[in-house]
């Protein structure tokens, strides 16, 4: 299996104000919401690739920290991988800093490792199988 986008996460302070643009102009419906990481998170499907709106569930989470420094806007992008150990591997060997040096459970309960945007070029990057 070759890597793909698997979702693109967006921070927003305020899920229910963002999902106006997604609902009402766009026609899509949401999915139901869930709890990860401390934010609430709600999946907007795009063909293959999901839009995950991000809003802190509390102040001292990472979505929290990304919105009192920069604001909404892309938070992270997500590539499915065939095999995350391995990819994680690959990553170690080739220098690349790790958030998660062990994969471990994200939202939908899928396995995920977030990689440091200081080594992938200013992008918050999650890998997910």
């Amino acid at each position: 299996m070759n890597a793909s986008v698997a979702h693109i996460g967006i921070a927003v302070p305020s899920i229910r104000d963002a999902l106006s643009f997604y609902r009402d102009i766009l026609g899509i419906a949401p999915e139901p919401g869930e709890t990860a990481d401390g934010a609430t998170i709600v999946s907007l499907q795009f063909g293959d690739v999901d839009v995950e709106l991000l809003e802190p569930a509390d102040t001292s989470s990472p979505v929290a920290k990304f919105l009192a420094k920069r604001g909404p806007g892309i938070h992270h992008i997500c590539y499915r991988v065939a095999d995350l150990d391995a990819a994680l591997a690959r990553c170690r060997a080739a220098g690349y800093q790790l958030v998660d040096e062990t994969p471990r459970r994200g939202a939908g309960g899928r396995r995920i490792a977030f990689l440091h945007p200081k080594s992938t070029n200013g992008i918050l990057l999650e890998l997910t199988e």
